[in-house]
């Protein structure tokens, strides 16, 4: 990993991380459109210091605690708003936050326990992020008064209550696998 802090993708990483707060009285106030705007700018911010970073060579420790933190701090601002106003069910955004918690948890439970502990998402675990991103977007082109989806969400919904549950499990099988296989002797020590 690139030992530099100021790369683009991490100056990147760190807009993201100040338009959080940007977001959220945008939501606050009912800005929803300006909002909506801020929010798919911080996801295409995600995409781009991502790519940048692995094209260029300059992961660096710090981007590989700060994006995904900047990432969860926004999915989860934006999940908290929604519901407060009442706009996204509050037992999706439970569901968003529960199983958030149980990650965040089990990493430094696994980190402090085990062994350093690399966050590596899963492909069960990008596909929850996509679905979602993409309810968080309906829910606010809706709010926006772009397009009327609102009440076709429901599947949306479903599919991303499956994937919350499906990728919080395959997390915590996981670093059960590997705490099993952590605290197993060595072959060549015995």
């Amino acid at each position: 990993m690139n030992p530099r802090l100021l790369t683009l993708p991490n100056i990147i990483t760190i807009a993201r991380a100040l338009l959080i707060p940007v977001i959220a009285y945008m939501l606050a106030t009912r800005a929803f459109g300006m909002a909506l705007l801020l929010f798919v700018l911080c996801a295409a911010g995600d995409l781009i210091d991502g790519f940048l970073a692995r094209r260029w060579n300059q992961r660096t420790r710090f981007g590989a605690i700060a994006d995904p933190l900047a990432d969860k701090l926004t999915m989860l601002t934006v999940t908290l708003m929604l519901a407060a106003e009442g706009l996204l069910p509050g037992w999706l955004a439970a569901a968003v936050i529960a199983r958030d918690v149980v990650i965040v948890f089990g990493a430094i439970a696994f980190h402090f326990l085990i062994h350093e502990y690399e966050m590596a998402p899963t492909r069960l675990s990008k596909l929850n992020t996509a679905l979602e991103f993409a309810v968080l977007t309906g829910v606010l082109v809706d709010a926006a008064g772009i397009i009327e989806i609102t009440a076709g969400l429901e599947p949306a919904y479903a599919a991303l209550a499956f994937t919350i549950f499906a990728s919080g499990l395959n997390y915590v099988w996981s670093w059960g696998r590997r705490a099993a296989k952590a605290r197993q002797p060595d072959a060549d020590s015995r």
